[in-house]
């Protein structure tokens, strides 16, 4: 990757897309041992829109927290950009 280059990401994740990163994010997270944010992430599947939204914003405050673990706070700052596409 050319150091000018930004990595691509989808905003246009429908919501099957959004609860899919969020299992493998989830599962990230306990196997890593994470487990205040596995919490927060878990059962999120069928949630309402406002409820996944504040999950994800729960786990991103929790990462803020975790510099060392900036790569997977990425992932989850993807998904937030496509909250909006949540039905």
């Amino acid at each position: 990757m050319d150091a000018e280059e930004t990595i691509r990401w989808p905003t246009n994740l429908d919501r099957a897309g959004i609860e899919k990163r969020l299992a493998d994010a989830r599962k990230t997270a306990e196997q890593e041992g994470w487990t205040e944010v596995a919490g927060l992430l878990a059962g999120i599947e069928g949630k309402s829109a406002a409820e996944i939204a504040k999950a994800v914003t729960a786990a991103l405050d929790w990462l803020q927290r975790q510099p060392e673990l900036r790569a997977f706070g990425l992932q989850l700052q993807m998904v937030a950009l496509n909250l909006k596409n949540l039905k």
